[in-house]
């Protein structure tokens, strides 16, 4: 059973602790079908992406599909829908929103296409009479022709959003993340407000309703439904909800949040349970806390399993905790579970693969040819990342993305560890047939590594880079926490 030194997740006793997937899962869309439901996330320029979750108790999730073969630009805040047997994805490729379709969550799914209009941030919804809307941006709504494939009347803006105390400690007032419930013959409007970074106040979760698409919306007493009310909390910059039923007819939310001394491992999904007040409006029942044990939905709980860290699924495509960054070109590679083997050019690009704990340590065996280099690495972006490369001149630092001068070495064959300890990382080696490791002199401090500090709404990742000419092989990946 895999686990993890902060005990999230399933405590098996009933109860989960915040979050239910660890590491950055930004913007977080949820459906449910029946008794599964389905969620994905921002892919940011990570490809394959749209990375699909499944799960039957809303608390143990596996990974089943990605929806997004192919690298197709800058990609936040999807919304993962479902409508007469066709699940929908709906999403800002560079700011265009387009769509893919697929008739079950594991695919096959559709190349992306364009809907007829620029924005951030889509919501789709469709009312009992069959009637489709697309929200998007800042509080703007727009008619979507039947099959849900494109837009075919002029948007309208319908809400400015919440009028929050000007005391408050917030990034702006960002309107932003609109996502629909029609419930009881209301449109239930759930927006995210206050910026999604920088103080820890900032975001926040805001309902509205109205009885038509087009409002007027009417702002819910119990705003905000989710907000960090203090930078002494846990879970920092809450906000970006997504809401769900359970099919005992209960509301749940989830979100993404920041841990608080942790901005590295990006924005993680959280999950609250809501409830229906006397006046017909939701909030997070009394007593609820993110940061504290929660019930869970009244099922068995879900068996868990190990998480696998392999390089390649059982469908054998590329496994599903990883991906390439901004792969504008094709990657040459081949795979099996445990080894992939690059020829790198000059559109080879970081492998990577997104950490989940606090400490944790890594180990990787590497082989190059005579042209060519492999890095392992902690990867925040292009220009900002360090590790240790080995290439034909020998062994190397790299710091901040500078290469110190080689340390020469009597094999291309070697193993790597790295070792993160409360943001202090160092690197071992050892040469491929001795068990003995030796430290590397330099070791770094990443705290500073996240969005606030260096933008672009990222996490900390490891990463496995190819560079040169001929091939690198990386193989026997293993990852595990360190307590």
């Amino acid at each position: 059973m895999h686990q993890t030194n902060r005990k999230h997740g399933d405590q098996g006793n009933g109860t989960y602790i915040n979050p239910i997937l660890a590491g950055d899962y930004a913007d977080p869309t949820i459906v449910r079908v029946g008794e599964d439901y389905y969620m994905t996330h921002s892919c940011f320029e990570f490809a394959p992406g749209f990375l699909i979750w499944h799960s039957t108790d809303l608390v143990n999730w596996t990974p089943i599909a990605k929806a997004l073969a192919e690298y197709a630009g800058n990609i936040w805040a999807p919304d993962l829908t479902y409508y007469k047997g066709q699940f929908y994805i709906y999403a800002p490729i560079d700011e265009e929103i387009m769509v893919l379709t697929a008739p079950k969550p594991t695919g096959p799914w559709s190349s992306p296409k364009k809907v007829g209009q620029r924005g951030i941030d889509p919501g789709h919804v469709a009312d009992e009479d069959g009637n489709r809307y697309l929200f998007y941006g800042s509080g703007y709504v727009a008619e979507l022709a039947a099959d849900g494939l494109s837009i075919t009347g002029e948007p309208h803006k319908v809400y400015d959003g919440w009028r929050f105390p000007d005391e408050w400690v917030v990034e702006g007032r960002f309107l932003e993340s609109p996502k629909l419930t029609y419930l009881g013959g209301y449109f239930y409007l759930t927006v995210a407000q206050g910026g999604s970074s920088g103080p820890a106040t900032s975001h926040m979760v805001v309902s509205a309703r109205s009885k038509s698409p087009w409002g007027p919306y009417e702002d819910s007493p119990y705003n905000p439904i989710v907000r960090t009310q203090s930078r002494g909390e846990k879970w920092l910059s809450k906000g970006h909800g997504s809401i769900v039923d359970s099919p005992d007819g209960k509301l749940w939310i989830v979100y993404h949040a920041y841990e608080k001394g942790y901005y590295t491992l990006g924005r993680q999904t959280l999950l609250e349970p809501l409830e229906w007040a006397e006046d017909g409006w939701f909030r997070i029942p009394d007593g609820t806390k993110a940061d504290l044990p929660i019930k869970k939905l009244d099922l068995q709980t879900a068996e868990l399993s190990e998480k696998s860290r392999a390089f390649q699924t059982d469908s054998g495509e590329l496994g599903f905790p990883w991906s390439w960054y901004k792969p504008i070109g094709t990657i040459q590679y081949e795979i099996n579970p445990s080894t992939i083997t690059v020829w790198p050019d000059a559109f080879c690009v970081p492998l990577v693969f997104m950490p989940e704990d606090h400490n944790y340590e890594v180990s990787v065996e590497i082989e190059i040819s005579e042209e060519a280099a492999a890095k392992v690495l902690l990867f925040y972006n292009e220009s900002t990342y360090s590790g240790l490369e080995l290439s034909a001149d020998g062994l190397h630092g790299v710091i901040r993305g500078w290469r110190t001068p080689a340390k020469p070495l009597p094999s291309r064959k070697m193993k790597v560890r790295l070792q993160n300890v409360e943001h202090e990382v160092s690197y071992y080696y050892c040469y491929a047939d001795e068990q003995k490791w030796i430290k590397f002199e330099h070791s770094f401090e990443v705290s500073g590594w996240h969005h606030n500090a260096l933008g672009g709404f990222l996490a900390l990742r490891l990463a496995l880079w190819a560079q040169g000419s001929g091939k690198v092989t990386f193989k026997n990946f293993e990852y595990r926490f360190l307590s």
